[in-house]
């Protein structure tokens, strides 16, 4: 098969690797008309692992075109060879059908584009279009990275799932930015139940494959909630998290694709809650004016001490407060020696209205306005950063007080 032709401004170079021949012919005709791919060599089977590193390091493509129909297992391992190769190669799937397994395995395994006959020529500029895009550098090494968010507590039901579901919701509102929402509580997480959330996916497919995320394999991951992309704990309890690499590279890929990122955590004394607390921006520990509640906040306030978490890395704020307890904010900084950052008052029958509809809270309801309030502090101290000092909010000590 004869493809080799001057290379456009368009096109990007290529390794195609094609067992099946009628495949690869169907492909190639297409490429005079369509100026998206210049192929630097043909490759007739799936080559091992070691003359794969070989050709790739001859020919330095920019793109593997790989057969995916003739054999899917071996087509991942190759994907797994391709994109652990220095500087990256995007691979690009090829298929005779758009077939829906091969389309998603692969896509996890770290594939950037799917293919798939007639190859027309509009779809293939386009993914084209993507792949440029992607392989463009950032156009300054400073450009400010995401804000990652935590919400955790020290009794559960204390009501962080809620406070990190609605200042999501509210962030996005209020400053049209671009905000991911995360469940890391994987035996009993609650975002999906209250945002009405059931894509089959969950954290966990994004946990595993943390080490080669790619934009288009996260987007058949995520759900979007009123304008917030949501990441759920999975419908069936399993494992906790430990695994420190994989949460820093989540994490990593979340910053650089959105302007916030909001964790919901189980209760801090969770293993996966003090591993993810040394990655944030802001921290939350959230408690109640019940006794029990502010007998374990005590405790998780001193046990974060002795880890080297001392208050200013952290925020303390009251959920549900209510006047009638007794007990008001200047009560509860005398607990716990430090500065009270928010309270939330108890309102049930707002919340009970929009979790039953999966809907956002609004300025319409005292738990509304006071959400909102948190998420424009939020919002305004990093415009102000931005504006007064040049710096991130995230270049000052970590979590320092407000």
């Amino acid at each position: 098969m004869e493809v080799l032709r001057t290379s456009t401004a368009n096109e990007l170079t290529a390794l195609l690797i094609s067992p099946d021949r009628a495949l690869a012919e169907t492909f190639a005709r297409t490429l005079p008309h369509a100026h998206t791919f210049q192929i630097l060599a043909d490759l007739k089977a799936y080559p091992p692992q070691q003359t794969l590193e070989m050709r790739l390091r001859q020919l330095k493509p920019e793109v593997v075109l790989l057969d995916l129909a003739s054999d899917l297992d071996a087509a991942c391992e190759v994907i797994r060879t391709v994109i652990g190769e220095q500087p990256h190669v995007h691979v690009v799937g090829l298929h005779a059908r758009n077939d829906s397994e091969a389309l998603l395995r692969s896509l996890r395994m770290g594939a950037t584009e799917f293919l798939c006959a007639p190859f027309e020529v509009e779809v293939q500029r386009e993914a084209v279009a993507r792949l440029q895009r992607l392989s463009r550098p950032s156009p300054s090494v400073n450009a400010e990275r995401g804000k990652v968010l935590l919400f955790s507590s020290a009794k559960p039901g204390s009501g962080a799932s809620t406070l990190a579901t609605q200042t999501s919701l509210a962030l996005h509102r209020l400053t049209n930015s671009k905000v991911l929402l995360m469940d890391f509580d994987l035996l009993g997480g609650t975002v999906g139940f209250f945002l009405k959330v059931d894509s089959g996916h969950s954290l966990v497919e994004a946990i595993e494959h943390s080490d080669h995320l790619s934009p288009s394999f996260w987007c058949s991951l995520v759900s979007e909630c009123s304008g917030v992309d949501v990441l759920p704990a999975p419908a069936e309890p399993c494992a906790e998290l430990d695994d420190a690499v994989r949460i820093h590279d989540l994490l990593e890929f979340a910053r650089q694709n959105y302007d916030w990122v909001v964790v919901d955590l189980p209760a801090i004394f969770h293993r996966v809650s003090l591993l993810t607390l040394a990655e944030c921006d802001q921290a939350y520990l959230v408690t109640t004016s019940e006794l029990a509640s502010l007998h374990l906040a005590r405790k998780a306030v001193n046990l974060l001490a002795q880890l080297g978490f001392g208050k200013e890395r952290f925020h303390l704020v009251v959920n549900r407060l209510n006047k009638r307890d007794g007990i008001g904010s200047g009560d509860i900084e005398k607990i716990f020696n430090c500065h009270l950052h928010a309270c939330f008052p108890n309102d049930y029958s707002s919340l009970h209205r929009v979790v039953t509809l999966g809907q956002p809270l609004g300025p319409d309801s005292e738990l509304g306005r006071s959400v909102d309030n948190l998420a424009s502090r939020l919002s305004g101290a990093t415009a102000l950063a931005r504006r007064g000092t040049g710096l991130v909010l995230g270049a000052s000590p970590i979590l320092s007080e407000t």
